[in-house]
């Protein structure tokens, strides 16, 4: 069946807020649904997230594409540490089957999280529990239409796209790399170069492939 004609808005946070729990009651309500906010790093998927979780209350569960980052080790083993953050870093194909896994589970399952103070996967972060009917989640691939990614937007009920100008998504992103002291700002401004910012027009390319798209109207 053909998606309906993507729509288009410009919010304020708070007014994408509204708009996203406005469209979230209106999702069926006989099975467990799916919303996914795609869009590149830096643009407020997860802030957003949850806060949208925290508004629809116990009925929503919080479920980050980021943990399912690769591990560390396993990075280091195939010499793509510099790389960290792109397509290919991730366990694209188990976040999609743990997707589609969740949309059928009649039973509480735990997932992975990501952990920015220590850069690297957190086991059993969350739990979703059985009763949990809307599944919110986030992360800069869910509307890439390559493999192993083109297997998650089908299964979002609905797709979300959220938009920041790229400046501002720079100064964030510079911004957040150096607050947990990790690494040197001169690895940080490369980083977000030469990955960040790639994967931000990456990104940016699978934004027809959403229902609704939020361009963000911030001051910072």
């Amino acid at each position: 069946m053909p998606h309906p004609p993507q729509q288009v808005l410009s919010l304020s946070p708070a007014a994408a807020l509204a708009t996203l729990v406005a469209a979230a009651r209106a999702l069926p309500t006989d099975r467990r649904v799916v919303i996914g906010l795609a869009g590149g790093p830096g643009t407020g998927k997860s802030t957003l997230a949850l806060e949208l979780v925290e508004a629809l209350g116990p009925d929503a569960g919080y479920v980050p594409m980021d943990g399912f980052h690769m591990l560390q080790v396993k990075l280091e083993a195939l010499g793509m540490v510099k790389d960290k953050g792109a397509p290919h870093t991730f366990e694209g194909a188990a976040f999609a089957a743990f997707i589609a896994t969740l949309k059928h589970a009649s039973g509480p399952i735990s997932g992975p999280g990501y952990s920015r103070a220590i850069e690297d996967v957190v086991q059993n972060a969350f739990i979703i529990a059985a009763k949990t009917r809307i599944l919110v989640t986030e992360g800069n691939y869910l509307l890439l239409p390559d493999p192993p990614w083109d297997a998650v937007r089908p299964q979002l009920d609905l797709a979300v796209f959220i938009d920041v100008p790229r400046e501002k998504v720079r100064a964030r992103l510079l911004k957040r790399h150096a607050e947990h002291g990790l690494f040197s700002a001169e690895r940080n401004s490369e980083h977000v170069e030469r990955v960040d910012l790639a994967n931000y027009d990456l990104v940016q390319r699978s934004r027809p492939h959403a229902d609704l798209v939020i361009d963000l109207v911030t001051d910072a």
